[in-house]
């Protein structure tokens, strides 16, 4: 029997679904609670924050929840434990949305994956992990989605800038790592940067480094230009003055030279004067360029064919500062397949982003005519303020002019006594 290129796609695909390994999923239904544990990090002094379990002000499936932080002012720390794994031989796809109902103007938007046994209570911004990864946006210089790998202990950021949305949608922030030590980092599913886990982030020393024992030769000459032997300064080139007297201007017919002093005419600049004389400078033939120490193999460089690989992961985290809460995150997915991955964002952001958009700018709507209601108010009750001090100013004026009135007649009353 043969199958329709149709058919075997769709049976492809529905192998591909099949075949992927989900080491962890969650799209916070009702029960999201029994899954994620709340750190107590911070908690005294009340500086911990909390999650609300909503679909937020706009939505486009109000039955979609996710888990938003509040209040403002807060560290926010939660996670939750899936069955130890090792990416090797694998792909690594880490993907989740994330939503800055409040405008974010300084915080986090990222999550982290966490190795080996972690105390999820007291799980914070000291406790160590594997990958952080998600949008971080403070004032008008940190707009950036991290990527940081950590190695040996040490943390290390990706070399190249990889711009985040800063609006108050949905989107959806996905970063795979492949076993040929490749990566791409997708937003919305489109992908903003790839490239190689050697070149974008320093995991190991450099093949190859300066030669340390190389030295400069003595006649190495660095400079480009030099002066022109050929040219010479011309005679009597600095005995031309800078100014010279005004021709033009004549002693006045009033000036005294016993009582006024010796009469000299102002002075005017000299249309002769060229300035400081410089030698001109042509190139220099014995340039050999800006001297560099060669590069030689680096004794400290060892290769491993494991660098992609993340041995024992077992949490995934939120860990962030916000000084305004209400970032809503949802759709966390950690698989091996970025195929899966994608048909999931694809159900889940994909199919309410349109909608969303809509009820948010719905609610923009309602909101700047709200604002114009209110301003229309405020111009009325100040009218109305005029209005009560123009009769308060009429009453104060019949006052003082009864006032006047009876000074008048109090006045007239002793003139005519006197």
């Amino acid at each position: 029997m043969e199958l329709s290129a149709g058919k075997f796609l769709c049976l492809f695909a529905l192998l591909s679904v099949v075949s992927a390994e989900i080491f962890f999923e969650d799209r916070f239904d009702d029960e999201w609670e029994k899954r994620w544990v709340k750190s107590d990090w911070k908690k005294d002094g009340d500086g911990a924050g909390d999650w609300n379990h909503t679909a937020g002000k706009w939505f486009g499936d109000e039955n979609d929840k996710g888990i938003q932080t509040y209040p403002d002012y807060r560290f926010f720390a939660i996670s939750a434990q899936f069955p130890e794994f090792s990416n090797k031989d694998k792909s690594l796809v880490f993907q989740f949305s994330v939503k800055h109902e409040q405008k974010l103007d300084c915080g986090g938007g990222y999550m982290k994956l966490l190795s080996g046994d972690v105390d999820q209570k007291k799980f914070g911004a000291e406790t160590p992990y594997s990958i952080m990864f998600g949008p971080d946006i403070c004032g008008y210089s940190t707009k950036k989605v991290h990527a940081i790998l950590t190695r040996n202990g040490k943390n290390h950021l990706i070399k190249k800038e990889v711009p985040c949305e800063t609006d108050q949608l949905t989107h959806l922030y996905t970063f795979i790592i492949r076993p040929d030590a490749t990566y791409s980092i997708l937003i919305d599913n489109v992908e903003k940067q790839s490239g190689s886990l050697y070149n974008d982030w320093d995991l190991l020393p450099p093949k190859t480094i300066k030669d340390p024992d190389a030295k400069k030769p003595e006649d190495w000459d660095e400079k480009e230009y030099i002066p022109d032997p050929d040219d010479k300064k011309p005679e009597g080139y600095d005995d031309i003055p800078k100014e010279i007297p005004d021709t033009d201007t004549k002693k006045p017919e009033d000036w005294d030279d016993e009582e006024d002093g010796e009469w000299t005419p102002p002075t005017i600049p000299n249309p002769e004067y060229k300035g400081a004389w410089k030698q001109k400078k042509i190139k220099n033939p014995n340039y050999k360029g800006k001297w560099k120490a060669p590069m030689i193999d680096n004794p400290d460089f060892s290769d491993d064919p494991d660098l992609y690989v993340f041995p024992n992961l077992k949490y995934v985290g939120i860990e962030l500062w916000q000084v305004k809460s209400g970032t809503l995150f949802d759709n966390v997915l950690i698989t091996d397949d970025a195929e899966y991955a994608k048909k999931v964002a694809e159900e889940t952001w994909g199919k309410h982003k349109d909608a969303e958009k809509a009820a948010f700018d719905e609610a923009e709507k309602k909101k700047e005519e709200e604002e114009k209601a209110n301003e229309k108010n405020d111009i009325d009750d100040i009218d109305d303020d005029d209005d009560d001090a123009d009769d308060t100013d009429a009453e104060d004026s019949h006052e003082k002019d009864d006032d006047n009135n009876k000074i008048e007649e109090e006045a007239t009353s002793t003139h005519d006594e006197l």
